[in-house]
């Protein structure tokens, strides 16, 4: 009889536990969803890799269901759902007032406690001004040569080879150029391979969080600790034997460190100059790739973009001079091919938000201290935004290229946190593609098939063959000594 009355007790708790996480309280409407089992929530279904180009399953089936905004829970935190333009310019406009930056402790883990996503008010500006620093306009503009001539070298590079994994490659010459400009970093002269430690955090970067020897989430955080391990060791190189001169972005920030009175510390530099390495070369060799895979599909494209850049070559007085900061301004349609391939691209495809205070939206109440979580690529494939929204068309951006974001264009952010690194990869990519289009033929081998989970990859790869221009067949990389 005793057995039977615990066992009773045992089943009505966990059913009003059951219930009260699915009907969580709220001093208004909450508005409408599933938050799926406790704890687990519907993560599952959340991070279950898709290979559509479209807005990602798990959000378009709950916009069919329940509208532009809606609730759930991910990781065990009850989270907002907004595919509403509206709300979303909404959220980034109160940042610091109704929303603050916020990601699942998960995230957290991952990138570091002090990351400068974490960080708010006054130590995120102070961070923003040191980046800009390093990626500025006045600083892109002497940096400019430097990156003609890193991708000018590593076309030469995979001219010699049968056949590249474009992705790889250009993630090691991007993290290459990168890695030096902040920690004077040379792959070929180091001992440690720094961005070996990457590859393995960025495989379980957007994964199931399940930190268990094997899992792709565990190696992650032991990606991390190594790649960490690197950077405090430099770090303490360089304190004990400082430079006279500042050469790169390290020795600005231990200038910062040594001021009296400075507000940085060395966990948030450590952890300022993890989030810059990764975010500088990840998201740009995705973009590049995925760019270079729709000019494949999209010869015409190819073509416009070819007359651009040619053009600028038959301006030249000199036609072997680099490229100057005028011409690369120029370039409108290949931002147009940027800003088309970043829009179908959704590399980052959650840009995360804490509520504040309660706040009140369209007669819903989303709760203080609920995550919120914007989702671009409902917006930047919204068909009464964007003309068949899946097809690659730059021409769509004619007259309307911008610097900026807006409500229905938030590729890299929106508000007070729009991406800083935003010129640098424009700068990276422009650049790029200039130099692979007036010097270089490339094709397509195998493999371009991309997989969502919910980040973009290729899980098997781009293979490309690049061919020199003025060669009418693939024999010439057979010729290189």
């Amino acid at each position: 009889m005793l057995a039977l009355c615990i066992g009773a007790l045992i089943l009505i708790s966990i059913t009003s536990w059951i219930y009260k996480w699915r009907n969580p309280r709220c001093n208004g409407q909450l508005p409408p969803g599933s938050m799926g089992w406790p704890l687990l929530g519907e993560s599952i279904q959340f991070f279950t890799p898709n290979t559509s180009s479209d807005i990602p399953p798990f959000v378009k089936e709950r916009m069919k269901r329940y509208g532009p905004i809606f609730r759930t829970s991910l990781v065990g935190r009850p989270v907002i759902v907004s595919t509403d333009p509206e709300f979303n310019y909404f959220i980034f406009q109160q940042e610091g007032q109704l929303f603050q930056s916020w990601y699942p402790e998960t995230f957290t883990k991952i990138f570091g406690q002090q990351n400068v996503g974490s960080l708010h008010g006054f130590m995120y500006k102070y961070l923003k001004n040191m980046v800009l620093q390093l990626l500025g306009t006045e600083s892109l503009k002497k940096m400019l040569p430097e990156v003609e001539q890193v991708a000018s070298n590593k076309l030469k590079q995979w001219l010699c080879q049968d056949i590249i994994e474009f992705k790889d490659a250009t993630a090691s010459m991007i993290f290459d150029l990168t890695a030096k400009k902040l920690i004077s970093y040379d792959a070929e002269k180091s001992s440690e391979n720094l961005r070996e430690n990457f590859v393995a955090f960025i495989q379980g970067l957007i994964s199931f969080p399940i930190d268990i020897p094997g899992t792709a989430y565990h190696k992650c955080l032991q990606g991390r600790k190594r790649a960490m391990r690197i950077l405090k060791n430099i770090l303490q190189e360089r304190r004990a034997k400082p430079r006279k001169h500042q050469t790169d972005f390290f020795d600005y920030v231990l200038q910062e460190l040594q001021k009296e009175g400075t507000v940085l510390t060395e966990e948030i530099a450590l952890d300022l100059m993890f989030v810059l390495l990764f975010a500088s070369f990840e998201t740009t060799s995705l973009a590049l790739t995925l760019a270079l895979k729709f000019l494949c599909d999209h010869p015409l494209v190819l073509k416009q973009l070819k007359e651009e850049h040619e053009e600028i070559l038959r301006s030249r007085e000199d036609a072997n001079s680099g490229l100057t900061w005028k011409e690369y301004k120029s370039l409108t349609f290949t931002f147009q091919v940027i800003n088309e391939t970043v829009r179908l691209g959704n590399i980052a495809p959650a840009i995360f938000r804490k509520a504040l205070t309660d706040i009140h939206f369209n007669g819903y109440t989303i709760p203080a201290g609920w995550g919120v979580m914007v989702c671009p690529p409902a917006v930047h494939l919204n068909p009464a935004r964007y003309e068949d929204p899946l097809a690659f068309n730059p021409g769509r951006w004619e007259g309307l290229v911008s610097n900026g974001a807006s409500k229905h264009f938030m590729a890299f952010g929106g508000g007070m946190r729009f991406c800083v690194g935003t010129d640098f990869t424009k700068v990276q990519m422009a650049v790029f593609l200039h130099c692979l289009v007036t010097k270089y033929r490339f094709q397509a081998i195998r493999g371009g098939e991309i997989s969502r989970t919910p980040g973009l990859q290729f899980p098997n790869g781009f293979h490309v063959q690049i061919i020199k221009k003025d060669e009418k067949d693939a024999t010439y990389n057979s010729k290189c000594l």
